[in-house]
């Protein structure tokens, strides 16, 4: 039997992203990076729910140079030791590059749905941004997006709204 898996985004989601001009952004240093409010707890009661939880996130800033790889690195060893996070997937491409893993395009997830025998039926994507939205659809997940009132407009409809990461263990249970 395949397995059910919340697959989230990380800046937004996971961490408090840094807001300017109504457009996010991660954290540029360890300082910087705060987890968003009851995510371990919220983390903590999917995976009791034998939820496989994995990240998938764009890090563009590793290509375009304005962020070390090793800096990122830190932060994803960070959130592993502290959560109980499965697995994290990152590209560090930017838009130009045209790679099949920087969301919207699904290639994170396809990797993950192989690396862990993934049914994407049973299976959700929370995220904050757009791109987050398009790729779950893009796979046949249930999407869960996180409102936090961007100056940016989603292209495709999530079938969950919230505004807040404690929502989203209470939207899955529903499911259930």
């Amino acid at each position: 039997m395949k397995n059910k898996a919340i697959l989230l985004d990380r800046d937004g989601v996971i961490n408090h992203s840094i807001v300017i001009g109504g457009k996010p952004y991660p954290p540029p240093t360890m300082a910087e990076f705060q987890f968003t409010e009851a995510i371990q707890e919220t983390l903590e009661i999917l995976k009791k729910a034998n939820y496989i939880l994995v990240i998938f996130t764009n890090q563009p800033d590793v290509g375009r140079k304005t962020q070390s790889l090793q800096q990122v690195e830190m932060f994803h060893q960070h959130i592993q030791v502290t959560l109980p996070i499965d697995q994290i997937y990152a590209c560090f491409h930017d838009n130009s590059d045209q790679c099949d893993c920087r969301k919207p395009k699904p290639g994170m997830l396809y990797q993950a749905q192989k690396d862990w025998n993934i049914d994407f039926s049973r299976s959700y994507v929370v995220g904050d941004r757009w791109r987050d939205i398009d790729a779950g659809n893009e796979v046949g997940c249930q999407t869960i997006w996180i409102d936090y009132g961007y100056d940016e407009e989603l292209h495709s409809q999530p079938d969950f709204t919230v505004q807040s990461v404690q929502e989203i263990s209470k939207i899955i249970y529903t499911e259930i």
